[in-house]
């Protein structure tokens, strides 16, 4: 057990009941994380995207030298060759590769099992032979950004290059900061697990806008997908329309839904999986049980000094975390279903209970013994995430976000005299003449 860097820390996550008379406002006090851009990350990063897009691999050398401390003479240095990620893949300790590629391959069944359902072309003819239908197609050059920062995200690698790869996608680029020329083998090793095409050791704003924009060493991509900091998701924000992008992803979440008979020193822990992640990580407890509540907050006061991200966690239970007693399992789902949380725990002996009561959530664990970790690194499901309650109209990074469909439309001579008939009608209502002429020049 690894002793906390200052056992001095507390955790207290705010209490709250549903029962009193303020807890929708205190309830929505606690929610509330502004999802606007910083005025002066937006100006700086427009200023690095415009320099990449103007004077290309210069300014990546240059933003390169100037952020992570790494200086190359050209461009091309920056590049991994399939060589080194090989090498890294060979030089990591044999529990890591069997690992790896343990996680890489039930990530890859997951989302082939996908595919089979949902990635698929598809066309029918009706009743005048007319031909509908939708052609599926990968996109041809998907480009990945992985973090590398404060920590090394092997599995961020897995989780976007293996979907992108099931998908058919021609060309996969990966980016990822090597600060001070440090590069984490355990990464390079997941790009190779993982399929990735090339590698360049760039992170950053600049990262994204050469993956967007191109340059004369770094291919245009044709949409840009996985987590970064703040400059990152403002740089994926401003180049969208000229790139896809997967989502602007916020601070890490997770809602457990407890009923009492799990172990409170397992949630607790689970509380901590996402507070240990940042300071404005969330991490909510919704449970009926006052006591059990009062047992998970013995277990944190417990737990929390055996963590070396102990300062990080307190700080993020202190100002985001929460410990909500509810009326109800009932009453806890419906407040989960308003908070629409990245993961979500049914932390219940009897999940399949509450299942059906859950509409909105990147993720939902169901059962005591499915950590959200295990999502994180080898359940299958990916875990690129909506946040920030964005849930309630989006979905998980999958197959399908590296997939485009075109409408197919064949129509028959036949068909062509009631469709034209209809289209004519409908077009000389719009004022669009040429629309009508169109059809009715096919009219018999």
């Amino acid at each position: 057990m690894s002793p906390a860097p200052d056992q001095g820390f507390q955790a207290r996550p705010v209490k709250l009941s549903t029962i009193d008379s303020g807890f929708e406002a205190a309830f929505d006090a606690r929610l509330h994380i502004s999802t606007e851009s910083n005025d002066a990350v937006g100006t700086r990063v427009s200023e690095i995207l415009a320099d990449v897009r103007r004077r290309g691999d210069a300014a990546v050398m240059e933003y390169t030298q100037r952020f992570d401390k790494v200086s190359t003479k050209t461009a091309a240095a920056l590049e991994l060759t399939q060589l080194e990620l090989k090498q890294a893949f060979e030089s990591i300790p044999a529990h890591q590769r069997d690992a790896l590629q343990a996680a890489a391959d039930r990530v890859r069944a997951y989302h082939q099992a996908q595919l089979k359902a949902t990635g698929q072309s598809w066309s029918y003819r009706d009743a005048d032979g007319t031909l509908l239908g939708q052609k599926v197609t990968p996109i041809d050059r998907a480009g990945i950004y992985v973090p590398g920062g404060k920590a090394a995200y092997p599995s961020s690698v897995l989780m976007n290059a293996i979907p992108a790869h099931v998908a058919g996608v021609g060309e996969i680029i990966m980016t990822v900061p090597t600060p001070n020329g440090e590069r984490n083998a355990l990464v390079l090793a997941a790009a190779y697990v993982g399929g990735v095409s090339r590698a360049f050791t760039i992170g950053g704003a600049q990262a994204v806008g050469a993956m967007a924009y191109g340059t004369a060493t770094i291919p245009k991509v044709d949409k840009v997908t996985g987590p970064g900091n703040a400059y990152v998701a403002e740089a994926k924000r401003q180049v969208f329309g000229i790139v896809g992008i997967d989502m602007i992803a916020g601070p890490s979440e997770i809602l457990v839904l407890a009923d009492g008979t799990t172990p409170p020193d397992w949630v607790a822990m689970d509380l901590f999986s996402q507070a240990e992640h940042d300071e404005l990580a969330q991490s909510i407890l919704l449970c009926p049980d006052a006591a059990y509540i009062a047992a998970v907050q013995a277990s944190i006061d417990k737990l929390l000094p055996t963590m070396p991200r102990a300062e990080i966690i307190a700080k993020s239970l202190n100002d985001r975390g929460a410990l909500i007693l509810t009326r109800s399992m009932e009453e806890a789902c419906a407040i989960s279903n308003r908070i629409a949380p990245e993961h979500l725990e049914v932390s219940s002996r009897d999940p399949h209970r509450w299942e059906p009561f859950l509409k909105h959530a990147g993720a939902i664990f169901l059962g005591a013994f499915t950590s959200e970790s295990l999502g994180d690194y080898c359940a299958g499901p990916n875990h690129v995430l909506p946040t920030s309650g964005t849930a309630r109209f989006s979905s998980p990074l999958g197959v399908y976000d590296f997939q485009k469909r075109s409408s197919l439309i064949e129509v028959s001579e036949h068909g062509a005299q009631s469709l034209g008939r209809i289209a004519s009608v409908l077009a000389h209502g719009e004022g669009l003449t040429a629309h009508a002429r169109a059809a009715e020049f096919r009219l018999k």
